[in-house]
């Protein structure tokens, strides 16, 4: 009996790297491949996705086809790739505000970190606090100002509750000691119509989306909300250096996928995104953007979100947030 148990764990051993190469090698996909974007097109997340999804495409030799399910702050297109099916074919270009954020401001039907599965860091970058001309401010500190002499009649915009456009906003606040008030939308590009339209004050915007209105003066920049000025905007101060030592508020992106999408699968779509986040092309189109590429390993990625996660739930306990 003892020869017999070990004989039959012997083939399965021998058998399993077997079952794993033939998963590893259903890549790429028979299918068309799905990469959901959880906001608005002509956001910086539809931006980076589309010129990532294009070079993917071309790499694997299979449609990489970007999917805009915008609303409730990216939790949308969360909730639909942890719903979908783990075959390889759909991919999520997951951000900070569904994946760390959301869990401690709502209730939600999915775990970012059961029913989702890492595959690699994307893009990062700083926000940068934007005004309308009519705004009545040109610098940080009269914008505060501004803030502070009509307590409540000054608001910004956030890509949705939860997000981290938000949340940027919400430590401002806390910071700054003003009430601004939230206005939430459904991706970067209708809150910017509305901030150029003069409907709303401010936004905490992204690269991609605010430069070319800064650059036509439609668009007055205040601070950028790094530690340090990115390159594409050495004459705007941080808001860390305007008076709010330590001040960070980063936005980024990364891939993940449904939480039983089999490992060997995950791996191979790690190793083809780090492989076009890596590109020369790739890297110099996102950095025109104002986007910096954040290519890791799955585990990587995994300890980042934790460590993202951790400090966004202090700040909300803090400042006792809600999703309303």
């Amino acid at each position: 009996m003892k020869k017999r148990t070990l004989l039959h764990c012997a083939l399965a051993l021998a058998a399993l790297p077997l079952a794993l190469g033939a998963a590893a090698q259903d890549f790429p996909p028979k299918k068309p491949v799905t990469l959901v974007v959880g906001f608005a097109a002509g956001g910086a997340a539809d931006a980076a996705a589309r010129l990532i999804a294009k070079k993917l495409g071309e790499n694997i030799g299979q449609s990489v086809v970007v999917d805009n399910k915008g609303g409730a702050g990216g939790n949308i297109a969360h909730q639909f790739v942890a719903n979908a099916a783990p075959d390889g074919t759909v991919l999520l270009f997951g951000s900070v505000g569904p994946l760390t954020i959301a869990p401690h401001l709502m209730k939600l039907s999915y775990d970012p970190f059961k029913d989702l599965a890492a595959i690699s860091g994307g893009v990062n970058f700083p926000n940068v606090l934007v005004v309308h001309k009519a705004a009545g401010a040109k610098t940080l500190t009269e914008f505060v100002q501004l803030s502070k002499k009509k307590p409540g009649s000054v608001d910004f915009a956030s890509t949705g509750a939860g997000s981290a456009s938000h949340l940027a906003g919400e430590l401002f606040n806390q910071r700054a000691g003003i009430d601004m008030t939230h206005v939430p939308y459904k991706g970067g590009a209708p809150a910017l119509q509305d901030l150029l339209g003069e409907r709303i004050t401010s936004y905490f915007a992204a690269p991609p989306t605010a430069l070319p209105h800064i650059e036509t003066g439609k668009l007055i920049p205040l601070a950028t909300t790094g530690l340090t000025r990115p390159a594409y905007l050495p004459n705007i101060p941080t808001v860390a250096e305007s008076g709010f030592p330590g001040f960070e508020a980063l936005n980024w992106y990364a891939f993940v996928a449904p939480g039983k999408t089999p490992v060997p699968l995950l791996e191979r779509w790690n190793q083809e995104i780090v492989k076009v986040l890596n590109d020369p092309g790739v890297k110099e189109a996102l950095n025109k953007h104002g986007l910096t590429p954040q290519p890791t390993t799955r585990a990587e990625l995994t300890a980042f979100m934790q460590k993202e996660s951790t400090q966004w739930a202090a700040i909300i306990k803090e400042r006792k947030l809600t999703a309303d």
